[in-house]
């Protein structure tokens, strides 16, 4: 580990270097890039700094303990000591954990889908209050949203809605929210007071770019119709919506909430390659799965992953058996704490794989 962290800060230095240079400015591709590269660098040469800073001191601590008589200074060469030992430990940790191998499509943008599931309108209900979170969540990280498309139910829920989530990171914080969430409550609409359960999915997907992923066009069907739903100048009276097919998967994508046809049909090609996207990660994710022996759930739509109960004010994570008693925290936005703690747990999980991956190399 410590060869490659030497390795890292001489590339830093260089970089730091390179970024001085008259010439690098001229160029704006190449200053980016190193720019990037330095800032994902500094994370782990601040924190080796750190650890290297500490390790001197313990070595300092230790060779000053041996000279000194005065129990006094003794004492608090001891309390220093003791002090720069922990924070190693705890920088060490910190180390391996900024070494593990970075998910690629952490930074990107992120396509969300939520669908209503068993338990009719109130299904429509709780969907459209995940939506509400999700959004709050993302006012709360200072990321832009914009709606992609929209199917309401009778009574003000949601039986289906897409959008997307535009800021830094936003991938690496949501991809652990893929999965059927549950809710247990009274519904508005049950006179005699019973609990019922209903449920709805979640998918997150990595914005696609062109780049990312190569769509072929023939391949795609497009059909164009009046939009329906609340009027406006345009609905109804133009064909302006659009309904995209794709033939060799049969996804189907239908966007109406613009008024100008082109900008339908593009929301609807950027969900469609997400969703592309997505299932080329998934058969990718799933071939690794078996490599794994342990892992929290990023995606799989059938998966139980979390469930909302209102009596009891209470929201458990299954996967982590997190339980908190702030349901209506989270449900206005104040996700941090589930999804910290998620982050936590696949990065001792991945931790727990490398060290014996490491294992298994040295034997």
């Amino acid at each position: 580990m410590f060869d490659k962290l030497d390795d890292l800060l001489v590339r830093f230095e260089e970089i730091v270097r390179e970024l001085g240079e008259p010439d690098v400015a001229a160029s704006p591709e190449r200053f980016q890039r190193l720019m990037k590269e330095q800032s994902d660098l500094t994370p782990v040469v601040s924190a080796y700094k750190e650890y290297k800073k500490c390790q001197k001191t313990i070595e300092d601590s230790l060779s000053m303990l041996e000279e000194e008589k005065d129990e006094e200074m003794r004492q608090m060469l001891k309390d220093e000591l003791a002090d720069a030992r922990k924070r190693v430990d705890d920088l060490s940790y910190t180390l391996k954990i900024l070494l593990l191998p970075k998910d690629p499509n952490d930074e990107k943008n992120v396509i969300v889908e939520i669908r209503a599931g068993a338990g009719g309108e109130e299904a429509a209900l709780f969907a459209s209050e995940v939506y509400r979170m999700y959004s709050k969540y993302a006012e709360r990280q200072r990321w832009k949203t914009e709606m992609l498309s929209l199917s309401e139910s009778g009574i003000g829920g949601f039986k289906e809605v897409t959008f997307r989530i535009r800021g830094k990171g936003a991938y690496s914080r949501l991809k652990y929210e893929s999965g059927v969430h549950r809710v247990q409550r009274v519904p508005e609409t049950e006179s005699g007071g019973r609990i019922h359960t209903s449920t709805c999915t979640v998918a997150i997907m990595p914005e696609a770019e062109e780049l990312d992923f190569h769509l072929d066009l023939s391949e795609c069907k497009f059909d164009v119709f009046r939009a329906s739903g609340n009027g406006g100048q345009c609905v109804n009276t133009t064909d302006s919506a659009v309904r995209l097919t794709h033939i060799p998967t049969g996804i189907v994508i239908s966007c109406q909430d613009e008024k100008s046809q082109l900008k339908n049909k593009d929301k609807a090609l950027k969900i469609l390659r997400s969703r592309l996207y997505e299932m080329e990660l998934r058969k990718k994710h799933d071939a690794e799965a078996e490599e794994r022996r342990s892992q929290i759930g990023t995606g799989d739509r059938s998966e139980k992953i979390r469930t909302y109960n209102f009596p009891q004010g209470r929201v458990t994570d299954h996967r982590i058996k997190l339980t908190t008693h702030r349901l209506f925290n989270i449900l206005d936005g104040d996700l941090d704490e589930v999804i910290d703690s998620l982050i936590a747990a696949d990065q001792a999980a991945k931790l727990v794989d490398s060290q014996a991956g490491s294992e298994e190399k040295v034997v």
